[in-house]
């Protein structure tokens, strides 16, 4: 059945409106509502009520799933800290978790220092062990546990061809099925750089580059999800366009610091769920005070009303929550929002570059 919108019963009114207000003459007026015949006004009503009640959302979660966000610890060796993910992955799977993230960087160190020394090539793909071994981990994690594995992030390097010379970085997530093929990567769109005096002082763009596009992935067994890294939270603008593209979930890996983490970190997970009516998960790495980032941690998982379902502190476990799509409509239809928007005011931002 065709979704009906609040635009196609304003279409539906007016030219209703217009076929009963049309007199016999050749000559063309239009009646104000008010001015109609009490009948005719009743009429509008009932068809309208009959339309709006008709209306049918399509289902974004398909059926309820448990979803995981390990807090991990990571440090200085990359073989070493895969190992360790992989050990993470099998435990939150074997407790049921069909959908498990990683955290930012979760393959190294998290900083500018860091980025190019740990930098995996990721494309053309498949890239080979060599290239990306951290991809070809990933990719075993999912395939071996029969998970949708959202891999945090890692450093890229980017190669043109034929210009070998010139080095391009990203901080990019990769996203696996349950057969352990690459569904979707995310490159991080806005990049990390701050400075609160006396505080921190970090500037991502020195190294990386940002990517350009908005990232849905498609969950065959249950629906779609958008993939988001760390900063990027704080731009509202990806979330809506996710929500209106049918996500049930936001999925940020993230490595807020111990100065912006107790201001924004619970608060911008509960903004983005609250605005957009979805499940929202953030992950963070454990923190870690004698690594020269300090992560907050708080890894959690917000409801389709903000509420907090789940949230760690900032040492490394597993944090989990089942997601059910009959939330996402409870929340939708007690809260309008959906139906309330007004695109004849402000701009539909959904209209955007997405990569799917």
């Amino acid at each position: 059945m065709r979704t009906i919108t609040s635009r196609s019963i304003r279409i539906f009114t007016n030219s209703l409106i217009a076929n009963l207000t049309r007199p016999k003459s050749s000559t063309y007026h239009r009646q104000p509502f008010f001015a109609l015949p009490t009948t005719t006004r009743l009429l509008l009503h009932s068809q309208i009520r009959k339309m709006a009640s008709s209306t049918k959302h399509p289902i974004l979660l398909k059926k309820p799933v448990k979803l995981a966000c390990i807090q991990l610890a990571s440090g200085a060796d990359k073989s070493a800290n895969l190992s360790h993910a992989a050990d993470k992955v099998r435990e939150a799977a074997s407790g049921g978790a069909n959908i498990v993230v990683l955290p930012e960087c979760f393959n190294s160190p998290y900083g500018c220092d860091f980025f190019p020394s740990y930098a995996e090539q990721l494309l053309p793909s498949p890239p080979t062990v060599e290239q990306s071994p951290s991809f070809h981990a990933l990719s075993a994690m999912a395939r071996d546990n029969g998970i949708y594995l959202v891999g945090g992030s890692i450093p890229e390097l980017a190669i043109e061809e034929g210009t070998e010379d010139k080095k391009t970085y990203y901080n990019t997530s990769l996203v696996f099925g349950p057969d352990g093929k690459l569904l979707a990567s995310h490159r991080k769109v806005h990049l990390f750089d701050i400075d609160i005096p006396g505080k921190i002082k970090f500037k991502e763009s020195d190294v990386l580059s940002p990517g350009n596009s908005v990232t849905l992935v498609d969950l065959p067994d249950y629906g779609r999800i958008a993939v988001a890294i760390c900063y990027d939270i704080r731009f509202p603008e990806l979330a809506m366009i996710a929500a209106r593209k049918g996500c049930f979930a936001l999925v940020y890996p993230g490595a807020f610091n111990t100065t912006t983490g107790p201001l924004h970190w619970r608060l911008q997970g509960q903004a983005r769920a609250m605005d957009n009516q979805i499940y929202v998960a953030l992950c963070s790495p454990a923190r870690d005070i004698s690594a020269s980032y300090h992560a907050y941690g708080h890894s959690l998982i917000v409801d389709p009303m903000a509420r907090v379902l789940v949230e760690a502190e900032e040492s490394e476990t597993i944090v989990s929550a089942e997601l059910d799509g009959t939330k996402i409509e409870e929340a939708r239809s007690g809260i309008p929002l959906r139906d309330q928007r007004r695109f004849d005011i402000y701009p539909d931002v959904s209209q955007a570059k997405v990569s799917s």
